[in-house]
């Protein structure tokens, strides 16, 4: 009878502590999350909402050529925002990982983050005075004879997401990477070296593949908020340079359509959901013929 009280206890003691995290999680993002599924079957009439489910915001979103147009853009400048951040964030985890000293290794992180001490608006306006046409790179280009005309496709388009985003998720790509990196034995690259193994051959069959979980977690972290990105698109995107989330913006704040808004915040969450779910299955076929 103790037993089962002291467990009783312990039970209602780890109920406890689970209530706030819990209640958290329900009230800020279970809820809103399920309110914009339940807007998403709603139809705007007006200032008013009309409350009949249907499934005409979706039949639009479907059959609008810009709603697709968007959205396979932001899935395509998510995706190279992703591989850009990806393939210069190995490196240097790697470099930190295996170069640095031990002692010297939480220097060289904390160096890494200083850039992004700052706002996140202003590293967007400083990468917008870097790429203009009279900005900081076309200058010093035609100043070293490099060009005669200023590069004009790097700034106001997609490239200049891609630029901008790749720089600020850098950290985020860096951090996850450095952690699985660190957690090899280094045994195991020594054992591979004994066996006759090169070091590019002990990389890609040894180093790579027990680092594959942190590449995992730093492109789900870097893929799926460059998605939901509507600043940098509006500020150094232009006209070319626009994704998916400055419609809904639009639709929520300009347009006053917050049904359709739903809508398309909707798609774009599943799209994600079903390109990062395709991802880790590839990423585990591909473990399992290592």
């Amino acid at each position: 009878m103790a037993t089962r009280g002291g467990l009783g206890q312990e039970a209602r003691r780890s109920i406890a502590l689970l209530a706030a995290p819990f209640s958290y999680a329900i009230l800020l993002l279970a809820m809103p999350l399920g309110a914009v599924v339940l807007f998403s079957f709603w139809t705007q009439d007006f200032l008013d909402i009309d409350t009949t489910f249907t499934l005409a915001n979706y039949e639009e979103a479907l059959s609008q050529p810009i709603y697709r147009m968007l959205l396979g853009r932001s899935l395509w400048i998510a995706g190279a925002v992703t591989l850009v951040t990806v393939v210069l964030a190995f490196p240097i985890a790697y470099f930190v990982s295996f170069y640095v000293a031990p002692s010297r290794k939480s220097l060289w992180l904390f160096l890494i983050t200083i850039p992004f001490w700052t706002s996140y608006l202003i590293r967007v306006f400083l990468w917008k005075v870097i790429l203009g046409f009279n900005g900081v790179l076309n200058t010093s280009l035609q100043g070293l004879g490099f060009i005669d005309e200023p590069l004009t496709f790097i700034l106001y388009n997609a490239n200049a997401v891609v630029i901008t985003l790749a720089h600020a998720f850098a950290p985020f790509a860096i951090l996850p990477i450095f952690v699985a990196l660190e957690r090899i034995d280094r045994s195991l690259l020594e054992a591979s070296q004994d066996l006759g193994e090169n070091k590019v051959t002990t990389f890609l069959r040894v180093t790579l593949p027990l680092a594959m979980p942190g590449v995992v977690a730093a492109t789900l972290i870097v893929f799926i908020p460059t998605i939901g990105d509507y600043v940098t698109p509006r500020l150094v995107g232009g006209p070319d340079g626009l994704m998916i989330a400055n419609m809904i913006q639009t639709q929520f704040l300009r347009l006053n359509n917050a049904p359709l808004g739903a809508t398309l915040a909707i798609l774009a969450m599943l799209s994600v959901t079903v390109i990062a779910l395709l991802f880790i299955w590839l990423n585990r076929k591909w473990l399992r013929t290592r």
